[in-house]
């Protein structure tokens, strides 16, 4: 059986305690002010976690102060319908985070009376907490030591060490840098790293603050080629009558979100005329062409939907796109 590697094995004890003290200096001067960050509320750590997840920062804010507004404790979000929490969540895409997320609330709110667990292995029995969320929440909420592996962590602990460590063998070595002191600052420190100066590409090692003590002080040789984007073209139709858009729904028992709203799709335009406009959109490795018909004739069984009913509805990412193209939400 395969020994997992330590962090003593390319930093001293000495080298562990100058990472985590010049790691926290550098994130209190230069952490960026994100609404998540104002307090240690367990409820509002969670939904940040939830929401971060294949999600860049930029896109959260707007729907974190959103959903907050709309679901400000986690008994109004036990409370809410689903369809109201999917059109909170409308454009984050991932539709099945929200749905698990509205399941968790309940479990909390009925089976804990409102009482977020304390540590990562309570969190983990809830629905849609993994092990990376559990320990983010754990750590930054109740400051239990345990550390977080994500993809900014995986990267600054492989680039630091010059090793490709993996699976069990990261979570070992980023429990042993921890700061057993501040654990959820440490983390967020981690985290913060790798997502501003510890970049994918073109990390910027002049301004970290740890880059002494790192072996690769730049991108390590990649391992396997990115997969290739699959390109599509698709269509579809903007009916509107006396301030109404026609939405269709989709199947409940579909794999990709289920029961959420999109325009019809066209399967033929005639080859007459232009679309109305042109945009892309993708979605993991495909990348869409997308046009717009505003005086197609979809012939699809939808509902029809008053314009300043639409961010009430649970739209998916492409249709809330569309229809911000259009300026109609």
């Amino acid at each position: 059986m395969k020994t997992p590697r330590s962090a003593q094995s390319f930093l001293s004890i000495p080298e562990q305690r100058r990472f985590r003290n010049k790691l926290l200096a550098w994130y209190e001067a230069h952490r960026r002010d994100l609404p998540w960050r104002l307090n240690r509320d367990p409820y509002r750590v969670w939904l940040s976690e939830i929401m971060l997840q294949q999600t860049r920062v930029a896109a959260v804010i707007e729907h974190y102060q959103e959903f907050l507004r709309r679901f400000p404790t986690v008994e109004k979000l036990a409370a809410a319908r689903e369809a109201s929490v999917l059109a909170a969540w409308s454009g984050l895409g991932y539709y099945r985070r929200a749905r698990m997320l509205h399941g968790a609330a309940k479990v909390v709110v009925r089976q804990y009376e409102g009482k977020f667990p304390r540590t990562a292995d309570a969190w983990r029995a809830l629905p849609g907490v993994g092990r990376y969320t559990a320990a983010a929440i754990a750590s930054i909420a109740f400051e239990e030591p345990v550390a977080v592996v994500d993809g900014n962590v995986e990267r600054v602990l492989q680039r630091v060490s010059g090793m490709r460590l993996t699976g069990e063998e990261l979570w070992q070595v980023a429990n042993e840098l921890l700061d057993g002191k501040r654990p959820g600052d440490f983390n967020q420190a981690m985290m913060e790293l790798g997502a501003v100066v510890c970049a994918p590409r073109a990390p910027a090692c002049l301004t970290c603050p740890v880059v002494e003590l790192c072996v690769t002080r730049g991108e390590m040789a990649p391992t396997a080629k990115p997969a290739r984007q699959n390109k599509r073209e698709i269509h579809y139709a903007l009916d509107r009558r006396d301030g109404e858009i026609l939405l269709i729904r989709r199947p409940l028992e579909a794999s990709l979100m289920p029961g959420m709203w999109e325009l019809p799709e066209l399967t033929s335009t005639n080859g007459t005329g232009s679309p109305s406009f042109t945009l892309r959109h993708s979605i993991t490795v495909s990348d869409y062409t997308v046009h717009v018909w505003r005086a197609a004739e979809s012939r699809a069984a939808g509902k029809w939907i008053p314009v300043e009913r639409l961010k009430q509805v649970a739209l998916t990412g492409l249709a809330r796109k569309i229809l911000r193209k259009a300026e109609m939400l």
